[in-house]
């Protein structure tokens, strides 16, 4: 029997309505700001499953990929029919390519607009 469930992934970053912004672009979803909590959470729930999280940290340094020396804690997985066309379209969202140079592969890694890394999988 499983003590807990998954309630969100939380995502810091610089700014939380920014981010979630580029992720709606990406996934769909509805975007919710939580009353008490200002311009520092913001929810984006959809049929993607698990709601993503968006929490203010004004200090926020984005993770390395890849390195040793400020590794990325842990990353996305997506699923896309067509990785060139879903490519094209992280690209004019703000995402930035960190490593599809092998395009025989069956996924390409990129960053979100603060730096978070993520995957585009073909499924």
């Amino acid at each position: 029997m499983a003590l807990a469930t998954l309630g969100a992934v939380v995502l810091e970053c610089p700014d939380p309505m920014a981010l979630a912004g580029f992720y709606a672009g990406l996934l769909g979803g509805e975007i919710t700001a939580m009353e008490d909590a200002g311009d520092n959470w913001v929810d984006l729930v959809g049929d993607f499953g698990t709601p993503l999280a968006f929490q203010g940290a004004p200090d926020f340094v984005p993770p390395r990929w890849p390195g040793t020396d400020g590794s990325q804690q842990f990353h996305l997985d997506l699923k896309v029919p067509d990785l060139d066309a879903a490519e094209r379209e992280v690209l004019a969202l703000g995402a930035t390519v960190l490593d599809a140079a092998d395009r025989e592969r069956s996924f390409r890694v990129y960053a979100d607009p603060v730096g978070h890394p993520f995957c585009l999988c073909a499924c």
